[in-house]
């Protein structure tokens, strides 16, 4: 459990799991140094697609396998983007438009609380019957103009009330502790051990 492979190609995604795995001592190596495509992700939920990236990459490199599915999730629009959130404004996938159909889709609503959802699925093996999944929510609220260059996705449209600045305004470290993927790898990091321990003494 000390290598394993990231099941992503998303640039912000992998930067900031590489960050977030490092101090617990886990080399993690993205499935492109492998020369892996990206997994088909035609599930309506989260955990369903963060299962399928991570067989697929566990099944190509024989690697314990490492997937994280995330979005954000509008209150007035049911939740939409949600699973779509990487492609909502169709392909290629873009940021920009992205964010400009985000702010287009919101502009007959007062509402304009959303979070980000991110479920992270770990797998010893392809056929793991017993993954690691876990899950973090980052609440705040949309707005209508982008601020700030850093982060990636939806982040310069994220505005969080507490910190009084978006998510593309936060410094990488602040991110990575507060975060709905920082949330859900501490609290997959917190588990590992007696999930090991578990699946251990059940191969027994």
């Amino acid at each position: 459990m000390r290598r394993l492979v990231l099941a992503s190609s998303n640039r912000g995604k992998l930067r900031e799991l590489a960050a977030l795995l490092e101090p617990v001592g886990i080399e993690a190596v993205p499935q492109s140094e492998f020369s892996i495509a990206d997994a088909d992700e035609p599930f309506p939920t989260f955990v369903e697609n963060a299962l399928a990236k991570a067989r697929h990459a566990a099944r190509a490199t024989g690697l314990p396998a490492l997937a994280d599915d995330s979005g954000i999730c509008a209150e007035a629009l049911g939740g939409a983007p949600g699973v779509r959130s990487a492609r909502y404004a169709g392909e290629p996938r873009s940021d920009e438009r992205n964010n400009a159909l985000l702010v287009e889709s919101l502009a007959a609503h007062a509402n304009r609380r959303a979070h980000y959802y991110c479920v992270i699925v770990l797998l010893r093996h392809a056929d793991d019957p017993q993954p690691l999944v876990a899950e973090g929510e980052w609440h705040g609220e949309i707005l209508d103009t982008p601020r700030g260059t850093g982060g990636f996705g939806y982040d310069p449209l994220f505005w969080l009330p507490g910190e009084r600045c978006t998510a593309a305004e936060l410094p990488a470290a602040v991110k990575n502790r507060v975060s709905h993927r920082g949330l859900a790898l501490t609290a997959l990091a917190h588990r590992i051990p007696a999930w090991l321990s578990a699946t251990s003494d059940a191969a027994r």
